[in-house]
Parts: structure tokens; C-alpha cells; sequence
């Protein structure tokens, strides 16, 4: 599902048969009901072939395999052979999380102050003119986030860019809770009765 050495998630295209897209070409993350252990995310991408297409992603491909974490083998003409990288990702992730660098980070604007993250939060990315709109959804306080920040910003864990614009806008709290208190309303009687009267 994901190539710790090209950065890139393999998903199934209609057109092309397989498409091989970075994390900033997902449009939308929604994480299913129901598996727990990893959890699954559907994805919108876009894909190469010009059409937006819907994939899903486990929590470990999606959180912990672009760290390398799974690595993967190069032919080392040193040796002659396939060696693996998994245990030289692993040992350099290791210590950068030990030395307080995350891959990930945002700015949580409701606590006006950056937080780690990672993709599993993400939940809307938007392409721009030469950036990217990001929605956040904050681990610590929950509340959501939309950062302007590069492509590499996202799809190269531990690159922070050096200046991320910040939407300064305080959005719902729960879109669960917005969204049922609208079917309500649009159910209920006195939505009626605002129709008859306009």
C-alpha cells in the first residue's frame, strides 16, 4: 500500500489500473465504523488519470508507514544483494521522536499554539496556488483547523515548513452534532411552517 522509499500509497484506478499518488494528492479521510485494530480510512485521491477516485487506507499505512517503519529493499552494489532499510528508518525516526521532533505539525488555532499531529487527523485537503488547505482535526482539544502549508509539509515526515497561514475562523465543534440539529430542523414543524411563509 505505501513506499517508504518513493513516499508514495498504491490504490486501483479505473483507467490506469494502479495509481501511485502522495498524501497531499487525498482529497477527503474519513475513518470507517467498526475495525478498531488497525482502523480503515476511506480516501478521495486524486489521481494522475484526472479523475478523483476513493481508496482505503489502514491506520498503520496511513500513520506509521510513512515514518519507514515497514521500509523497504534497494540493491546494494556493494553487496551484490537486496538489503532492507527497515531497521535504519526505524532507528532514525526513533531518535528524532527522542529528541522531540514529530513528523507531523499544525497549528491549532482555537489554542493558538502548533501540535503535533499526524494523517490520521487529517480530514480535508484542499490544492491551492501552490499550497495546500489543510483541516485538522486537534488530538488534544478536538476542535478543527485549516493550515496553508506546502505539499512537502505534508508529504515529507519532520519537513515543517518555516511559515504556515493559519484560517482564523472558529468552525463547529462536533459536525456530527451541527449535522443532526440541521436534519432536525429541516424535519421538524417549524421548518414547515417557514416555508409556507416565504
Amino acid at each position: 500500500m505505501y513506499d517508504a522509499l518513493t513516499g508514495r500509497f498504491t490504490f486501483a484506478c479505473p483507467a490506469r489500473g494502479e495509481a501511485r499518488v502522495t498524501l497531499s494528492a487525498f482529497r477527503q479521510l474519513e475513518r470507517l465504523p467498526g475495525a478498531a485494530h488497525p482502523a480503515v480510512y476511506r480516501v478521495l485521491f486524486e489521481c494522475g488519470c484526472g479523475e478523483e477516485h476513493e481508496g482505503l487506507v489502514s491506520h498503520d499505512d496511513l500513520d506509521w508507514a510513512p515514518l519507514g517503519l515497514d521500509g523497504g529493499v534497494f540493491f546494494n552494489f556493494m553487496t551484490s544483494k537486496l538489503d532492507s532499510v527497515a531497521a535504519e528508518l526505524e532507528d532514525a525516526a526513533v531518535r528524532r521522536l527522542q529528541a522531540g521532533e514529530w513528523p507531523w505539525s499544525f497549528f491549532c488555532y482555537p489554542e493558538e499554539r502548533p501540535r503535533p499531529v499526524f494523517p490520521s487527523s487529517f480530514f480535508l485537503l484542499a490544492p491551492g496556488d501552490g499550497s495546500l488547505g489543510l483541516a485538522v482535526q486537534c488530538p488534544a482539544c478536538q476542535r478543527t483547523s485549516v493550515n496553508l502549508v506546502s505539499h512537502q509539509h505534508v508529504d515529507v515526515p519532520w519537513h515543517n515548513d518555516a511559515e504556515i497561514r493559519v484560517v482564523e475562523h472558529l468552525f463547529a465543534e462536533d459536525r456530527a452534532r451541527m449535522i443532526e440539529e440541521f436534519r432536525e430542523e429541516l424535519y421538524s414543524a417549524r421548518f414547515d411552517a417557514r416555508r409556507i411563509d416565504i
